[in-house]
């Protein structure tokens, strides 16, 4: 089932992707990203996003909606063939602030390993910050004084650099200590191997229409769900660690 948008009420400046904000039949209002973000990138989403909530990460709720075309048809804007009719992913918006340097110590340590460990599990590189900037992904919620994960969209990447991650993460300052430490990497390496045991129900869970660029779904899209699989299973080798 998905959750059917009801309002299209303006565009996010921030992000590459500039998700739609919309408004959902549970009346909640969503950041969301359709056809324009590319449909390999819809999959990442939800993909990481699943393996993340089932790790216990603090990711934002989301959803897969659906974009009914009458909704299209009545909205008064000029980039709706970015946001396209059928499926799309979801992410609820939350009263937060992004996360900057001088917030990095209000986040409890163990969630700090717990998001740089699954970043590097999952082959996510797009959570950089340092004193001169960057793109964490990451937002604060100051209301609850606590961490809220976003965008999983660049996960699974092919083209995944170790030095560059360990370079520029906003958590980087745990990595030492991480790859000293064996108990802490078998711990880890078992809550990965509990999230992966729902691979099959996550996958199968991704709409058709997503494995498709195309709207006649003759062409796929370039996403490899088994080179994915290869890459989360590496956590069991004794070079998963390794920045070789």
């Amino acid at each position: 089932m998905s959750l059917e948008i009801v309002e299209i009420m303006g565009r996010a400046q921030q992000g590459v992707t500039q998700p739609f904000i919309c408004r959902g039949e549970d009346d909640q209002v969503y950041f969301v990203k359709g056809r324009g973000a590319g449909r390999r990138s819809l999959v990442c989403e939800w993909i990481a996003g699943q393996l993340g909530r089932r790790l216990g990460l603090p990711i934002a709720p989301f959803e897969i909606v659906e974009i009914p075309e009458q909704l299209l048809a009545v909205a008064m804007r000029d980039d709706l063939n970015e946001l396209g009719v059928g499926k799309a992913f979801g992410s609820r918006k939350m009263p937060v602030l992004e996360l900057s340097v001088s917030l990095i110590d209000q986040v409890p340590e163990d969630i700090q390993r717990d998001v740089l460990a699954f970043d590097w599990w999952v082959r996510n590189a797009d959570r950089s910050l340092g004193e001169s900037g960057g793109n964490p992904n990451l937002f604060w919620d100051t209301g609850n004084e606590a961490l809220v994960v976003l965008d999983h969209n660049q996960a699974f990447d092919p083209g995944f650099s170790s030095l560059d991650f360990v370079e520029s993460h906003v958590f980087r300052a745990h990595w030492n200590a991480l790859i000293g430490d064996w108990v802490e990497q078998q711990r880890y390496v078992e809550r990965f191997l509990t999230a992966l045991s729902d691979w099959a129900t996550i996958c199968n869970t991704v709409p058709l229409e997503w494995w498709f660029v195309d709207t006649e779904e003759t062409v796929k899209t370039d996403f490899d769900i088994q080179l994915a699989h290869q890459y989360l299973m590496r956590c069991q080798t004794d070079a998963f660690w390794s920045l070789k």
